[in-house]
C-alpha cells in the first residue's frame, strides 16, 4: 500500500488543481461534459479566473456563495471559480425542495447562488427559483460569460501564467466547502469542511488504492451537492490525473450505460440502487468496459453484486463514508474485496467503537483523521461552525471490526427497534425483504405498539410483497421471527433522495398517512 502523507494534504484546493496541472500537463484532458466538450487543466485554470473575477465584485471575501447547478462542468468551474478569489461554496441540493433550501439558505448565510439558465429550463425548477428569489440574488452563469470584460480575460490569462499573483491564499485550515446533511433523520445541518479535509481524502484515496492507474477514466453521475459525487467523483480523478466523464443526473437509467461505453471508462462511482438499474438496462457489454465500481451510500446487496459480475463481468468494491468525513472512511479494494464489509479504513483514520444498550456485537463507531470536519452549521447558530471538541466525530453507525481490520455495518443506532426487550436492526427486516423481492424498494420502519413498545412495517412498492413471503424466508435463514414486520404496506413509490438514498423522514410521513 503506498504511503498517506498528510503533508500532501497542505494545499487550499486550487492549489491542488495547480499542483494537478504540473504534475501531469496542462494540455491533459481532465473533463468531459456531458456534450463531449473536452476541458484540459489549463482551460479549467483559464475559465476558472475568468469566472472568478467576474463574481468578484458582486460578492465578498469569505462569502459563502450558493452553487445550484447539476455534475457538470459548469459546476466544477463555479466550484474552482469561488475558490480563486476567497468565496465558499455553499453545495445546494436542487432536489431537496423549497422549504430545505431556505433552511440551507439559512444555516450558511447564502444570499447568492450561481446557477444556469440551461439548467432551471432542462430540469423544470422555474416553479423553484420563484419560492427563492425573494431570499437570495441568483448569478447565472450564461449572463456571466456573456458579460466577460477585457479585464476578466487579462485576469484570466494572468492566472493561467502567474496564478500566484491574482489568486487567493486562505489557509487549508480554513473552511473549503460547505455541504449539507440529507435531514434523513432530522434538519438539515451545514457540514464545513476544510480545504485540507477534501484534499486529504483524495491522497488517502489514492494511498489505499494502488491499483489506479493514469490510464483510467472515471465516468460520475453522483451530485456534487453530496460529497461522494464531489470528492469521489470529481475532485479525486482531477487531483491525481485521471479523466473524468461528468453526467448532470444519475436518473437516467437508459443514456448512462451507453455513455459509460462511449467514453471509455474504466471506474465509476454509484449506488447499489443506481448500478442495479443501470446494468439491468444496459446492452450486453455497456458496462464491460469498466474495471470496477465503488458504491457506498447504501448496502451492497449480492444481488446486484451477481448479476453484474454474470453480465459483464463488472467487479463491486463496497464502501463507507460520511459527509463529515470528506466522506470516505473506508471502502473494499480489488486486491483485499471482502464481501459483507465496507472494506479497510483508509490510512490515517482512526476508530473508536463504543457499547451500545442491547446490541452485544460491535458498537458506536466514531472515527478521527485529517478528512473529519471542522464541525457542523445549525439553524440555531447561522454561519457559526461549531467545531468537533476532540476531534471525534460520531458516526451514529453500529459497526463491527473483524481480525483483518474489515469494517461491517450492522445499521443506524437511530435504525434499531426494541421489541419486547430485544433489539432488532431494521436494516436486516430491510435484507430479508430484498431477498425475497430484489428488484424493489423496501424500507422498514417503526410505529409505536402499545403491547410490545415498537413494531415494525415494511413499505415496499412491491405489489406481491407480503409477510408470510418474508416469515418463509426468515425462518429458512435461520433470521429471529422478531425481525419479521408486524405488516407489510404497499405503496406506489418509496421516496428517493437525489443520491439515490432512501428520505427516511418522508418515508414515515408516508407511512403514518396510509396507515
Amino acid at each position: 500500500m503506498a504511503k498517506f502523507k498528510e503533508s500532501s494534504a497542505r494545499i487550499t484546493l486550487f492549489g491542488a488543481l495547480l499542483r494537478a496541472r504540473k504534475r501531469y500537463g496542462g494540455k491533459k484532458v481532465s473533463i468531459i461534459d456531458a456534450d463531449d466538450r473536452e476541458l484540459t487543466y489549463t482551460q479549467i485554470v483559464r475559465a476558472s479566473f475568468a469566472l472568478g473575477s467576474a463574481l468578484k465584485p458582486q460578492t465578498n471575501t469569505k462569502e459563502k456563495v450558493g452553487v445550484l447547478l447539476p455534475t457538470g462542468a459548469g459546476s466544477l468551474l463555479a466550484f474552482f471559480a469561488l475558490q480563486t478569489i476567497g468565496r465558499i461554496p455553499a453545495m445546494l441540493n436542487f432536489t431537496a425542495g423549497p422549504s430545505n433550501l431556505l433552511s440551507a439558505f439559512k444555516i450558511a448565510q447564502v444570499t447568492k447562488v450561481i446557477t444556469a439558465h440551461k439548467f432551471i429550463k432542462l430540469a423544470n425548477l422555474e416553479a423553484l427559483v420563484e419560492k427563492l428569489a425573494p431570499h437570495v440574488e441568483f448569478i447565472y452563469l450564461e449572463d456571466v460569460r456573456d458579460n466577460l470584460t477585457m479585464r476578466n480575460k487579462i485576469k484570466a490569462a494572468l492566472g493561467s501564467f502567474l496564478p500566484a499573483l491574482v489568486m487567493a491564499h486562505p489557509s487549508p485550515d480554513e473552511v473549503g466547502v460547505i455541504l449539507f446533511t440529507s435531514g434523513t433523520e432530522g434538519s438539515p445541518k451545514g457540514v464545513a469542511l476544510s480545504h485540507k479535509n477534501l484534499v486529504a481524502n483524495v491522497e488517502q484515496i489514492r494511498a489505499h488504492f494502488t491499483s489506479i492507474t493514469h490510464e483510467d477514466v472515471v465516468f460520475n453521475s453522483l451530485p456534487t451537492f453530496h460529497c461522494f459525487g464531489l470528492t469521489g467523483g470529481a475532485l479525486l480523478p482531477i487531483f491525481i490525473g485521471l479523466k473524468v466523464a461528468l453526467y448532470p443526473s444519475p436518473l437516467h437509467i437508459k443514456i448512462i450505460p451507453e455513455r459509460i461505453k462511449k467514453v471509455g471508462a474504466t471506474i465509476t462511482f454509484a449506488t447499489d440502487t443506481f448500478l442495479s438499474r443501470y446494468a439491468r438496462a444496459g446492452k450486453e457489454g455497456d458496462l464491460s468496459g469498466l474495471r470496477f465500481a465503488v458504491c457506498g451510500a447504501e448496502q451492497v446487496r449480492e444481488e446486484t453484486r451477481a448479476f453484474v459480475k454474470k453480465k459483464y463481468g463488472l467487479i463491486v468494491l463496497e464502501g463507507y463514508g460520511a459527509t463529515e468525513a470528506a466522506p470516505v472512511i473506508a471502502v473494499n479494494q480489488l486486491e483485499a474485496n471482502r464481501h459483507g464489509t465496507v472494506g479497510r479504513l483508509l490510512p490515517g483514520m482512526e476508530t473508536r467503537i463504543d457499547p451500545v444498550p442491547g446490541i452485544s456485537k460491535g458498537g458506536r463507531l466514531f472515527v478521527k483523521g485529517p478528512n473529519v470536519m471542522m464541525g457542523y452549521m445549525t439553524a440555531d447558530q447561522p454561519g457559526v461552525i461549531q467545531p468537533i471538541g476532540d476531534g471525534w466525530h460520531d458516526t451514529g453507525d453500529v459497526v463491527e471490526i473483524d481480525e483483518d481490520g474489515f469494517l461491517a455495518i450492522r445499521g443506524r443506532v437511530k435504525r434499531f427497534a426494541n421489541i419486547a426487550g430485544e433489539t432488532i436492526s431494521l436494516a436486516v427486516v430491510e435484507n430479508c425483504a430484498k431477498a425475497m423481492w430484489p428488484d424493489h424498494e423496501h424500507v422498514a420502519l417503526i410505529m409505536p405498539d402499545p403491547k410490545k413498545g415498537e413494531q415494525i412495517i415494511v413499505l415496499s412498492n412491491c405489489s406481491e410483497a407480503n409477510r408470510s413471503g418474508i416469515l418463509n424466508w426468515a425462518q429458512q435463514h435461520g433470521v429471529p421471527e422478531l425481525a419479521v414486520p408486524r405488516k407489510v404496506v404497499i405503496v406506489e413509490e418509496i421516496p428517493l433522495l437525489g443520491t439515490g438514498k432512501v428520505d427516511y423522514q418522508a418515508a414515515q410521513t408516508l407511512l403514518e398517512t396510509v396507515i
